[in-house]
Formats: C-alpha cells, structure tokens, sequence
C-alpha cells in the first residue's frame, strides 16, 4: 500500500541522496566525467563517488518485476476487470511514461444534447456506471438524464427537452431545495442521488421511485453547501461548506465528526472535496489557497500543501485512479499533478487561455482513461486539454456556451463530458471509440 511520507520525512531525503549518488556513479562509470561532476557539485555528494555500474544492475534486476508491481498495484486500485481493460490501468508515472494514448482526444467530443433550466446550471454528475447524468441549477431544480436515450436521439442534437415522459432523456425532476443546488454526487452503490445548496441542506433523493420528487432524507448545515464526495462504501459523506471547518457525516445515523485538532482547518471556505477511490483519504481545497489530505479514519489532516497555486484560490482537487496522485485547478489558470509519496508538484500544465485571474471557479479533471486532463478556459469558454504524462498541450474544443463554464464532469467508464454554465444549459459531449486493430 503507498503511503504518505509525512512521519519520517530524513528517510526519503536520504534516499534520494543515495539515489543522486547512484546516478553519479554510474555516469562516471560509463565516461560522462563532465556531467558527473556537475551534477555531484549540484547534489553536495560527500563523500566524492567513485566509477561504478550498479546502478544499472539495480535498474536491470527491477525492470524484471516491474510487470509484477504494475499487476498487483493495478489490481489493488481496481476492482473491476471489465472496466480496466477497457479504459486502461490509468496515469502511473512510476511506470512507462511513454504510452501512446487510444483514448479519443476532448477535441473530437460531439455534443448529443442540450438541456435547459430557468436559471444558471452551477452542477453535474455523472452515475458510477455512466448510464445516468444528473444538472443542478439556480432555480433550485435537479435533472436527472438517461445517457442511452440521449444517445439515441444524437441526431436530434440542437434541441432542448425539458418535458418529462417517455423517450425522453430527462427522466427524473427532483423540486426539494429552496436557493441554487450547488453541487451533486450519486451514490457510489445505491439508486440515491445527493445535492447540496445554498439554503444549508444537503438532501437525498431516490430517483428509482418514479413519482419521488422531495428527498427522504436532509441533512441541516448552518452554512451554504459548496461540495459533497461520497465514501466509496457509501455509508459516508464528506461535506464542504463557506465555513473552513471540514464536516464527515454518517449517512445512517447523521451524526457529524470533526477533527478534534483545530489548526487541521482550514482558513477560509472549502472549494472542493474528494475520496480517494481506496477510501484511505479525502483531499479538501479551499479560498485560503491550500490542499488538504485527511485521513478516512481517523478525520484528521496528514498534509497541507500551503500556496498550492502561488496563493492563489484552489478551485478543485480531485485524485487519480490509483490513488497516487492529486490533480487541482487554481484561479491562476493553473492545473497541477502532485505526488502524495513525495508531497511534490510533479507537473504543472500551463496554456489555459485566461490571462490574470480568473473570475469563476472551475474544475480540472481527467478523462475517463487519465490519459488527459481537461480544463475550461473562462474566456473562450472552449475546452483546454493536455496529454496528462508529458503536458503537450492538445487541440481546443469549443464548447459552444454562452457563458462561464460552472462544472464540468467526466464519465469515469466512457469518452463522455458533462459542462455545466451560466446560460442556463447544460451539454452532453460524446465521442464513440474505435477500435485500433
């Protein structure tokens, strides 16, 4: 299991030094004097290192069971065989980092369907199993889309349905929230949709009863609800709201746990909160500029990365498959990758479009394969993307909005996009996979 290195953090600086001395070594073994000696006055190796080729020894004898490592690790983060080999073992920048990417590029998705609300769309969320689409709203509505209706309706794509009934994709529309539903998250395991809002609440809806309209169950806040993140068992919620303080909630008894260690909160309002798909952690992002990593268990912080976008607002965080890595986006047009084993920002991808700051605050994401990460650029309103292992920067997508782009959600099975914005609408992008021969 990967852990974070927070409690014995001498013993990954001495490994790196070895590992410097190693390299420096192996240099002067195979003739590059210059380069050896650079890098040994850049590095402080003392004492000097002398020729030697074990480096490469240690690299050939690894290289034999990484195919083993990679195995287990895949296994371990991934339950489901069907869906890994379909959508690929997921970014890994332990392994080969040269992989050449099957996924569809964001370029090439195509709208399928328009939805409309009478007020700016501010939520979405895709179903675990990607069959169903979920849109919140200012006018304190909740749609729930069929993704196979709306599929097979793709050549009918410039209209609007806001009528409910069969052949429709708008299946379900949920009426229990009093202000603008600000964020939405289904169920990890049940038929049970939750949404947070700005009147405090955060409500659950069972959307397999057709005629069910109010939630079965709230949960009361004191202040507005900015994001909610599912456990991946489900018997959990991780709440976020304008106050700094982190909420994690029973579902069944609604009970409420808080870090008992004040100075674990953050400073200002939570942003933006996600389980880590292992259930070991959750990640918080919030307007004082900082990540947080929270042990499940326990409720407490392990890690703070301070400034995580130069002091700038963290506008979203969300983790990789494996667990390894944190993907965030910062009002600074900013989309960083951190590795959690070494508390580092790993790479940054840069060219968004927005110069200055941003106004709005949106989401950077993955694709389904995590082969890119997606970000919208508030001016053009198009879609930024990048190859997620080398940031080679990828062609735009124009997402035809008229207005700031609020959320934007990713199918985690399938090449579909979700992009919410202030013109009051809501657009399913789609691109079908061909298979490579």
């Amino acid at each position: 299991m990967i852990k974070v290195n927070n409690d014995k953090p001498e013993k990954c600086i001495k490994n790196r030094d070895n590992l410097y001395r190693l390299i420096i070594s192996q240099l002067f073994y195979d003739g590059h004097s210059t380069i050896a000696t650079r890098l040994s006055a850049q590095s402080n190796a003392d004492p000097p290192c002398c020729p030697s080729d074990r480096l490469l020894s240690l690299v050939t004898t690894g290289l034999q069971h990484e195919t083993d490592r990679q195995t287990v690790s895949e296994q371990l983060f991934n339950s489901n065989p069907i869906q890994q080999m379909l959508i690929g073992p997921g970014i890994d920048l332990e392994f080969e980092t040269d992989v050449i990417c099957t996924a569809p590029e964001p370029s090439l998705y195509e709208t399928v369907y328009v939805t409309s609300h009478k007020g700016a769309c501010r939520a979405g969320a895709f179903s675990p199993d990607g069959k169903l689409i979920a849109t919140g709203s200012c006018d304190a509505s909740i749609k729930i889309l069929d993704v196979e209706i709306m599929l097979a309706k793709t050549y009918n794509i410039d209209s609007t349905d806001n009528q409910e009934g069969q052949g429709h994709p708008v299946i379900r529309t949920l009426y229990d929230h009093l202000e603008e539903v600000t964020c939405l998250e289904f169920h990890p395991n049940k038929p049970i949709l939750a949404s947070g809002s700005r009147d405090c609440h955060v409500k659950f809806f069972d959307y397999s009863k057709t005629s069910g309209k109010k939630a079965f169950k709230t949960i009361d806040d004191v202040e507005p609800i900015t994001c909610i993140s599912f456990h991946p068992v489900g018997d959990h919620i991780v709440i976020g709201t304008n106050s700094p303080v982190m909420r994690l909630y029973d579902i069944n008894t609604v009970q409420c746990y808080v870090s008992s260690v004040p100075s674990n909160q953050h400073t200002g309002p939570v942003t933006s909160i996600k389980f880590e798909p292992g259930a070991r952690y959750f990640v918080s992002s919030s307007r004082d500029g900082s990540i947080k990593l929270w042990d499940a268990v326990s409720n407490k912080c392990v890690n703070t990365f301070e400034k995580a976008h130069d002091g700038s607002q963290v506008c979203s965080v969300t983790f990789s498959r494996n667990g390894k890595y944190i993907l965030s986006s910062g009002k600074d047009s900013m989309v960083k990758l951190w590795e959690l084993s070494t508390s580092r920002c790993l790479i940054a991808y840069t060219g968004a479009g927005t110069t200055g700051k941003q106004k709005h605050r949106t989401q950077a994401l993955f694709n389904h394969s995590e082969e890119y990460v997606m970000f919208p650029d508030e001016v053009s309103t198009s879609l930024c993307a990048w190859n997620a292992r080398n940031a080679s920067r990828q062609q735009l997508l124009s997402l035809g909005h008229n207005g700031p782009i609020r959320s934007i959600v990713h199918s985690s099975n399938s090449a579909a996009l979700l992009t919410c914005s202030d013109d009051f609408r809501a657009r399913v992008w789609y691109r079908k996979q061909l298979i490579r021969s």
